[in-house]
């Protein structure tokens, strides 16, 4: 059996996660999703708190086909020792699929395999190209699961990221 770790921010979850996770889906037996800055929220770079990240991937996967585990991870601003940390908020794992240079890094210094998934669309189909979507009144749904969409509207996502964004000027 293999178990695979995947590690993102999913500010917010989008289609190019969704794609990524289905082609993981076919080479693990289970994979642990690891929300990574899940202590931050409420900010241009990270809107969505860790339980509205959840609630969009759970949600945007309910047809996965294999087991899927959801787990935030907090930063803990320590480069050398946050793989230590991963390790023990998730289950074990015999290899992490990423394309975040950071994290390949730490992951091979730890010694532990580190395959990138190819990306999906990644000029269009990036956090900080959607959220500016959303911050212009442009088209953001195409690019997000419509479950994933639905908890946005749910919590006010977009109005909140609106609202962050102003100043007191």
């Amino acid at each position: 059996m293999k178990r695979g770790l995947y590690v993102g921010r999913f500010q917010p979850f989008h289609n190019g996660h969704k794609a990524v996770i289905d082609g993981l889906c076919e080479e693990v037996d289970e994979l642990i999703i690891g929300i990574g800055s899940a202590q931050m929220s409420h900010d241009l770079r990270h809107p969505f708190t860790a339980g509205e990240r959840v609630l969009m991937i759970r949600r945007a996967l309910s047809d996965a086909k294999i087991p899927l585990y959801i787990i935030p991870l907090e930063d803990i601003k320590r480069n050398a020792l946050w793989v230590s940390h991963v390790r023990s908020m998730v289950p074990p794992f015999d290899a992490v699929y990423t394309s975040n240079p950071l994290v390949i890094r730490l992951f091979e210094e730890a010694g532990i395999p580190v395959e990138s998934p190819p990306m999906y669309q990644r000029e269009s189909l990036s956090g900080t190209a959607i959220r500016q979507k959303m911050l212009d009144g442009g088209d953001w749904k195409k690019y997000i699961p419509k479950a994933a969409a639905e908890v946005i509207e749910s919590v006010g996502g977009v109005e909140r990221l609106c609202d962050i964004a102003k100043t007191d000027e």
